[in-house]
């Protein structure tokens, strides 16, 4: 089934993506968010993309337990209140959502509107990012640290698009960015204009494949890709990598945080969004150049 667009789509929208470095006090969380939303605001925006981990970054996976709320909780309130305050969609790139698994929470993503709160249905994170991985201190000691998703995370199983002005927004966070069937369903299935990927990259795998893939996933697609992310340092086991971008449907770096570590002296990061304008035209000029939907020959193999 191929989801259709809203009947009035813009063609042109002003939207921003965040970059944070979040903790595990939410209270300070959610006023760098708000800062980010007046800034947005401020800015002419109508959408502004936050990055996965927004709210809560905890200092081992399984504090994220101890935080998880339901779809209806107080986060997602004071985030309706905000979308409506400042008349902005909010992507809300990852919360720790409550589920039924005992020991085990969900990596939500959900869309909020500025009318009508949140928009279709949840995202889940699909892949979980089970991997043994080199990690550099501040020092240059390098030590092998093992992270497992899934120990405290219960996988999604669907794929989640929503229709909004902007145009058709496909879902993914973080680690599914390495799994390109699933961009291949929310382009041909889904019928995305925009894929995002709200991410907490390391920064070992940041520096070595995040542009590259993010590039590829732009230019296989003809989408824009949004990828609001996290930066510096929120802990003293955790680092992300930063580098939030926006890439055009040609693979071309509209938006970027240049500077991962360009930070104030408390270790937050100086600019807080990057602006720039999804363009449908664009998306309609990629499609029709290199025509892949006419061209190409799904198989099941």
């Amino acid at each position: 089934m191929t989801h259709e667009r809203l009947p009035h789509v813009q063609r042109q929208s002003t939207i921003a993506i965040a970059q944070m470095t979040s903790t595990h006090a939410q209270d300070d969380n959610m006023r760098a968010v708000r800062e980010r939303c007046v800034a947005a605001r401020a800015a002419g925006c109508s959408a502004l993309f936050l990055p996965e981990g927004f709210s809560f970054i905890g200092l081992a996976g399984q504090d994220g337990l101890a935080v998880a709320q339901p779809l209806d909780g107080a986060l997602i309130r004071e985030l309706e209140a905000l979308a409506k305050e400042f008349s902005l969609f909010i992507s809300c790139g990852g919360f720790p959502e409550e589920s039924s698994s005992a020991g085990r929470r969900f990596n939500t993503h959900v869309m909020i509107s500025p009318d009508c709160g949140r928009v279709g249905e949840p995202y889940r994170k699909t892949h979980l990012f089970d991997i043994d991985i080199d990690v550099v201190d501040d020092d240059g000691t390098r030590q092998t640290t093992s992270i497992r998703e899934s120990d405290y995370t219960v996988a999604g199983d669907a794929l989640v698009s929503h229709a909004t002005p902007m145009g058709n927004v496909g879902v993914s966070i973080c680690y599914d960015l390495r799994f390109p069937y699933i961009y291949e369903r929310l382009r041909f299935e889904h019928n995305a204009d925009i894929i995002i990927v709200p991410s907490a990259f390391t920064t070992s795998t940041g520096k070595a494949h995040w542009e590259t893939l993010l590039r590829a996933r732009a230019i296989e697609t003809q989408c824009y890709v949004v990828a609001a992310a996290q930066v510096g340092r929120h802990n003293e086991r955790r680092v992300s990598y930063g580098h939030g971008m926006v890439v055009d449907p040609w693979g071309t770096v509209i938006a970027e945080f240049t500077d991962a570590y360009d930070d104030d002296d408390e270790g937050h990061p100086r600019e807080a969004i990057k602006v720039c304008t999804i363009d449908l035209d664009v998306v309609e000029e990629a499609r029709t150049k290199i025509p892949l939907a006419v061209h190409r020959r799904p198989f099941s193999i």
